[in-house]
């Protein structure tokens, strides 16, 4: 009985000490490039201030990642840049008015370049128009939320778990360089939740923060094609605005080229000759 006793006296003291550990600790991390930061770092001193874009067709496209601030723990390598960039080049070469696709490494862009980098990326690059990248994700962990529970002989015996949540915003910024002007943008967003041990929790959060990019992205790139054909429906609406020019041999999307223009008209003519000569 005495042993009943003191058996249920450990096994309600565990209880209650499973329930002090529920509450938990909940710990964050939050990583985060911004746009603004980069292109306007001092608003006071100077404000860019976007012209009428001249855009020459087909146009050369630059995608780039806009640079984290000094002191700030990278959560994405320079490959897991690499690997988003190329996602986001494909829904731009699916469009006949690209020439071509530059993925800019993140060393060519300063923290705070401002348009100045830009300009340099333009001639480095030859490129007319970029796409600046920036994200925002914050991982929250709740430790104890998640508890493993053994049930022995003599009562249970826990081991605190974490409860892992990720949050991403990733987004594109489409500019005219020359300009200075934004042409459109597009977001994609993420949320993940997990579950791991004290022991994987590094490589969870690793894992998570990669998977929820993931997401984002593909968000994105949905996104990206609806801005790109809001975009073009905006630019024949308000052609004031927007003043297109078309580099030689470029006839753009949908266009007849004059030969084949001359060679129909060619066949038209004939076969109204033909018919002439029947009636006759």
């Amino acid at each position: 009985m005495k042993s009943f006793k003191k058996t249920l006296s450990y096994t309600l003291l565990i209880i209650a000490c499973a329930t002090l550990i529920s509450c938990g600790v909940m710990r964050s991390s939050h990583y985060s490039s911004s746009a603004v930061q980069y292109l306007y770092p001092n608003q006071d001193d100077h404000i860019e201030t976007p012209s009428i874009p001249r855009l020459s067709l087909p146009l050369k496209i630059g995608i780039a990642f806009v640079p984290e601030g000094t002191g700030k723990s990278r959560t994405l390598t320079e490959r897991d840049k690499i690997d988003l960039m190329n996602k986001v080049s494909k829904n731009f070469k699916s469009h006949d008015f690209v020439q071509s696709i530059e993925l800019i490494p993140s060393v060519y862009l300063r923290e705070k370049g401002s348009f100045a980098n830009l300009d340099q990326l333009r001639t480095m690059y030859g490129i007319d128009v970029i796409a600046l990248l920036s994200y925002d994700q914050t991982q929250f962990t709740d430790e104890g939320l998640a508890s493993i529970t053994y049930w022995t002989l003599v009562g249970a015996y826990i081991i605190p778990g974490e409860k892992n949540a990720t949050n991403t915003m990733l987004d594109a910024s489409v500019y005219d360089i020359q300009s200075r002007r934004m042409l459109f943008r597009a977001p994609g967003t993420s949320h993940i939740k997990s579950k791991s041990t004290p022991i994987n929790l590094s490589e969870q959060l690793r894992i998570d923060s990669l998977e929820s990019f993931k997401e984002a992205s593909e968000e994105l790139v949905s996104n990206l094609e609806i801005q790109l054909d809001l975009f073009k429906d905006k630019v024949k609406e308000l052609p004031t605005d927007y003043q297109i020019t078309h580099k030689p041999g470029y006839t753009g999307g949908g266009s007849l080229d004059l030969s084949i223009v001359i060679f129909l008209l060619s066949l038209l003519a004939y076969w109204l000759w033909m018919q002439r000569s029947r009636r006759a």
